[in-house]
């Protein structure tokens, strides 16, 4: 999984309330089975109307999506992550999130920013125009303007999200420790490795 620090540059400016999986990524692009090229499949209903904000040539590689409250609902599939991925976006604003969306998008590595609506509406206007700079480090948004708007996340995701940390980076931080308990375990527990055990009194 790739560190997140600081994530800078163009946001979609989509803002839709109650935008379900079903609409991040259609059940029928659910039969591949790779990760790759399911950005193209992204939003397909959007997509299908002209003049789209996902199709405008601005926002194209663009980092950062702001949507709407309630982003992610509807079904658990991790599909929906793995769209946004592979659209280039790593970090996600809006008012609230599904929490089984918020807990795909942080084990596949993309941040989900929470802010009240009114700041996700001045960041939805700046959008239209400018960049924008989410600083995980320090828990901020900022714009050229002077915004500075900041999140809360819970201490552990953004412990593994600075990190690069996904479950096997995790255990990994803890090898050495395994690696001493498996010495430890090797000589008490002999008799699991089908090893003769002296029986004391035994002829």
């Amino acid at each position: 999984m790739q560190k997140i620090d600081h994530i800078e540059g163009r946001a979609i400016p989509f803002g839709a309330k109650n935008v379900d999986t079903d609409v991040i990524i259609p059940a029928r692009w659910l039969k591949t089975i790779t990760r790759e090229g399911l950005g193209q499949g992204a939003f397909e209903t959007v997509r299908a109307k002209e003049g789209n904000v996902f199709d405008d040539p601005r926002n194209a590689g663009a980092p950062i999506l702001i949507a709407g409250d309630n982003f992610g609902c509807g079904s658990s599939r991790e599909h929906a992550a793995w769209a946004l991925l592979d659209m280039g976006v790593t970090a996600v604003i809006a008012p609230s999130f599904s929490d089984i969306f918020s807990g795909n998008a942080f084990k596949n590595g993309i941040l989900t920013v929470a802010l009240p609506q009114e700041q996700v509406d001045r960041l939805m206007e700046v959008a239209e125009t400018d960049e924008i700079s989410i600083d995980l480090e320090n828990q901020t948004v900022t714009t050229p303007f002077q915004d500075r708007f900041t999140f809360e996340i819970d201490p552990f995701r953004r412990h593994c999200l600075l990190n690069g940390l996904d479950e096997i980076g995790l255990t990994l931080e803890r090898k050495d420790a395994i690696s001493a308990y498996e010495a430890k375990s090797a000589d008490a527990l002999s008799f699991l490795s089908g090893q003769q055990v002296a029986v004391p009194g035994a002829a």
